[in-house]
């Protein structure tokens, strides 16, 4: 007889089936996103607690380390197409750096702005707000444009 945690392995693995490859790709984006915030709070306290750091400067650190691991676990993990593996590895984790810089130094920068300072929103808010935007957008910037080649998708 089925113990209750492999019938419950058993519908999670009934309904996994049944997503689209775009959603397995989304939700496991979203799984190595949740790595990398974790980390990112871990490293930029590290430096500014136990090195003691400028503030920018931890952050500078947490975001080469973070979006250099997010590049290593989506590309082997997430992003797995033929097409990605044609172009060169550097050119990719350009694009993911690139991407990253748009959506999380500059478009967080501007909303943040917005809605802090021009809205009155609470900074604990407006950052889960910009979640919303910037976690879609950088995904979608991975899969059609980090890990294409020649404007082709992944799959």
């Amino acid at each position: 007889m089925k113990t209750n945690q492999s019938k419950s392995a058993a519908v999670i693995r009934h309904y996994w089936a049944k997503l689209p490859p775009s959603v397995h790709q989304f939700l496991k984006f979203g799984m190595v996103g949740a790595i990398n915030t974790i980390l990112s709070y871990l490293i930029t306290n590290m430096c500014y607690y136990v090195i003691h750091l400028h503030e920018q400067i931890c952050n500078l650190i947490s975001f080469l380390i973070t979006v250099l691991i997010s590049y290593l676990l989506n590309s082997r993990f997430v992003f797995q197409g033929k097409e990605a593996s044609q172009q060169p590895w550097y050119r990719a984790l350009a694009k993911v750096y690139a991407s990253y810089a748009l959506t999380e130094l500059v478009l967080m920068g501007l909303l943040l702005y917005v809605q802090e300072r021009l809205l009155g929103i609470p900074h604990f808010i407006a950052t889960f707000l910009n979640l919303c935007i910037t976690v879609p957008l950088n995904f979608l910037l991975n899969k059609f444009w980090a890990y294409a080649h020649n404007g082709k998708r992944t799959e």
